[in-house]
């Protein structure tokens, strides 16, 4: 993808100019959705799915300020197992981190209670640190990714029993 190009649309995206596009090549495809009003995020959320399994992954290049709130059609929680859990889901692809460093404690753990806003780790995708929240009540059940661990875009993260 022409990086150029991107930059330009998230320029106009930011003027709010556009708040929602689609480009797809033979490489990749990235989706772009900007939300307004007091939820919203400061800048654009992009999400790039790789365009078919033959072709080669998409180059990284500059990422845009992405606000973890600012995720839109997130698949954070969905049923799980048929047991009733909820599964919180990868919103991109990129590395899948417990802790914001290596000294601090992780943001939860196995037992913990969540509520909907509750931080439960980070996803680093092209250099940005993502932070991901909970979206749902209730309390982790099992954790699914190991620290450091490539995780892919609607990957199982954690399991919640709702409350």
């Amino acid at each position: 993808m022409d990086l150029k190009l991107i930059r330009n649309l998230i320029r106009l995206m930011e003027r709010g100019e556009v708040t929602e596009l689609e480009i797809e090549d033979e490489q990749a495809r990235m989706k772009v959705h900007l939300r307004r009003g007091p939820e919203a995020g400061s800048g654009p959320q992009v999400v790039m799915v790789p365009g078919s399994a033959h072709a080669p992954a998409p180059m990284p290049g500059p990422a845009p300020a992405v606000e973890s709130g600012a995720e839109a059609p997130a698949p954070a929680a969905g049923e799980a197992r048929g047991e009733g859990l909820i599964e919180i889901t990868s919103p991109m692809v990129g590395t899948f981190y417990r802790a914001p460093s290596p000294e601090t404690d992780p943001f939860s753990s196995v037992g913990d209670v969540l509520e909907e806003d509750t931080v439960v780790c980070i996803v680093e995708a092209m250099k940005v640190m993502n932070e991901i929240r909970a979206e749902c009540r209730g309390s982790i059940v099992e954790l699914l990714v190991e620290n450091g661990e490539p995780v892919e875009f609607g990957q199982p993260l954690f399991l919640v029993r709702p409350r």
